[in-house]
């Protein structure tokens, strides 16, 4: 087929554009879902940041099955699950492992199988490392469950598995398990999703499930005495906060206690949330995205009185996965901001943060592909993992100054 000049010169354009270096983007935001305002200055579409730092993309792996969480081990290479059922060890030099042995059975559907991997705080002596997963609970039901077993020295086996958290109730929807794990000194916090079909969305506001939550527990599983809801009739112990959608970032800014989570919206509506004891998130009586038919989220407004605001929010959506407050040597600029993973469109996107306040956005990567989870190597490098049927860890570096490929 022959081609007219301008088609030639459009194809040449956009392969120069993608052997470029993955600069910040001055992006159009998009057209928003919704005409909600926002509560406070800079609650959505903080002013642009343009760093005028280009990303150098090295592929450290590939060929993985929609890879979802990384954990970096301190001998050296990382923790790599598969989504699929699959938890490998990936090599400093990129080869990965044969299947890990003593992983759980998953659900592999729909959005379930095996998610998060992170490691116990007290990993060097103890060899814990947390997973969370889809629990096929039979009959076609499933629950987000996490679980915790020893690495052996081999790095070939789990040992001693058991799960320290189930869902419940069990879930007919292989939908919306959030499942990010963050393990913090003594502690271990777990968020879930609420299973996305409108008759189970409601039970982000039951306390009696642990549908939508943010869950606190213990190392080895038991209740902490402190948490808000113990001795509470009916309310499950293990509640942290509620009235979430779909948690699947979760990190603790470097000098504070508090957790941070992003939380997938409907349509619009994605947050970055700062999590307080005891707060109740909204969702779904109110919402700053709307249904995907359109239809407006419960009251069809954004706020109501006693429900906690997002710190941040985006409309149109990134589909937020994995983030980390960056900390680092490779990029000295950004000490303390959020670099976080997007699906939709894709990317990487870094907030900075003036106090508990949102003050910049940049992107990167914008819409080249799906990033499910973020890590920072011991060098200040950005590890991304690209969600995809043949996916990759990717090492992010400082492109050189004058380098136009990646």
């Amino acid at each position: 087929m022959r081609r007219s000049p301008s088609c030639l010169a459009l194809l040449l354009t956009l392969a120069l554009a993608l052997a470029a270096p993955a600069r910040g983007q001055s992006w159009d935001f998009g057209q928003r879902n919704t005409d909600l305002e926002p509560a406070f200055a800079n609650q959505t579409r903080a002013p642009r940041l343009e760093s005028g730092v280009a990303l150098r993309v090295e592929t450290l792996a590939e060929g993985l099955d929609h890879p979802w969480g990384i954990a970096l081990l301190p001998e050296g290479g990382y923790l790599v699950s598969e989504r699929g059922g699959t938890l490998r060890h990936i090599g400093a030099d990129g080869a990965a492992s044969a299947p890990i042995l003593g992983v759980p059975q998953v659900l592999a559907r729909g959005q379930g199988g095996l998610l998060d991997v992170a490691l116990a705080t007290d990993f060097a002596s103890s060899r814990f490392v947390y997973l969370t997963y889809a629990k096929p609970m039979g009959e076609g039901l499933s629950a987000t469950a996490a679980a915790r077993g020893r690495l052996s020295a081999d790095l070939r086996q789990l040992t001693d598995l058991r799960d320290i958290f189930v869902q419940t109730p069990p879930s007919p929807t292989a939908a919306h398990y959030g499942s990010r794990i963050f393990p913090a000194g003594p502690h271990v916090w777990i968020t879930t999703g609420e299973h996305a079909s409108p008759r189970e969305r409601v039970l982000a506001q039951d306390l009696a499930t642990s549908y939508g939550k943010v869950i606190r527990l213990m190392a080895d599983g038991s209740v902490p005495p402190d948490n808000p809801f113990v001795g509470q009739p009916g309310a499950a112990p293990e509640v942290w906060s509620f009235g979430h959608r779909n948690i699947q970032g979760a990190a603790r800014r470097p000098g504070h206690s508090q957790l941070w989570t992003l939380e997938h919206g409907p349509q619009g509506g994605d947050e970055l949330n700062l999590i307080e004891r005891g707060a109740n998130y909204g969702w779904p009586l109110v919402s700053y995205g709307q249904d995907y038919s359109g239809a407006p989220i419960g009251s069809g407004s954004a706020r109501a009185p006693g429900l906690t605001e997002p710190r941040y929010f985006w409309d149109p959506v990134i589909a937020p996965g994995g983030f980390v407050f960056y900390r680092g040597a490779l990029f000295p600029d950004w000490q303390g901001d959020i670099i976080a993973a997007s699906l939709t469109p894709g990317g990487i996107v870094r907030l900075r943060l003036s106090g508990d306040t949102v003050v910049g956005e940049e992107r990167f990567l914008y819409g080249q592909m799906r990033i499910r989870d973020i890590e920072i190597a011991a060098d200040g490098a950005i590890l991304a993992l690209e969600d995809a049927a043949e996916g990759r860890l990717l090492r992010l570096t400082p492109a050189p100054q004058g380098q136009t490929r990646p």
